[in-house]
């Protein structure tokens, strides 16, 4: 058996793929015709983008609090992000490229945007760094709550080429839940059970 992911693991992890992959499938077939979305399309995918959200903040929120404090310096290995390190970095897309995904502005409190991941990459903390997935994840939230579904439609520019709302979505929530999973990883490596599997 599999130590770091059983197959109860895996399951949930193929099932939670195919929902994701599901829940853009049929905006995506309608970008691919209609080059881009019309409002009803991207208020179901923005629906989805959001539910989404809520899903990984609540599990990496409950491996946040579930690995103890001496363990947040962990690092698998030389190079690679230590836990609280990996944690900052989703608050960074929460506070950065959330926003970014749907035309708003990034969170501005801590500077310009390319001071945002150094800064929050110094909070090492339990306490601080579950503050921050909080805050952070309620301002990424707030900030696709508050977009109007119409200017999600069509296409926009993002990292110098035009891509459509479903296909940044995908990308944002695919990369959320890589790092979700890496999070998994580093709790079972430390004999930490993730919460919900238990």
């Amino acid at each position: 058996m599999n130590v770091l992911f059983p197959r109860s693991a895996t399951r949930r992890y193929v099932t939670s793929l195919a929902a994701l992959l599901t829940f853009s499938a049929l905006p995506l077939r309608q970008a691919t015709a209609q080059d881009g979305l019309d409002a009803k399309g991207a208020l179901e995918v923005k629906t989805k983008y959001l539910a989404d959200l809520d899903t990984v903040h609540v599990k990496v929120l409950a491996l946040a609090n579930a690995i103890p404090a001496d363990k947040y310096s962990w690092r698998p290995g030389e190079g690679v992000r230590s836990v609280s390190e990996t944690f900052m970095h989703i608050a960074t897309e929460y506070y950065l490229y959330v926003p970014m995904l749907i035309g708003a502005k990034p969170f501005a409190e801590m500077g310009a945007p390319r001071e945002l991941g150094p800064k929050l990459n110094a909070i090492t903390s339990k306490a601080e760094v579950i503050d921050y997935l909080n805050k952070s994840w309620a301002y990424g939230k707030a900030q696709v709550e508050g977009v109007d579904a119409a200017k999600l439609a069509g296409k926009m520019k993002m990292f110098g080429r035009e891509v459509t709302f479903p296909e940044m979505a995908l990308g944002m929530a695919g990369d959320l839940h890589e790092h979700l999973g890496q999070l998994i990883a580093y709790a079972r490596m430390n004999k930490v059970v993730p919460p919900w599997s238990k």
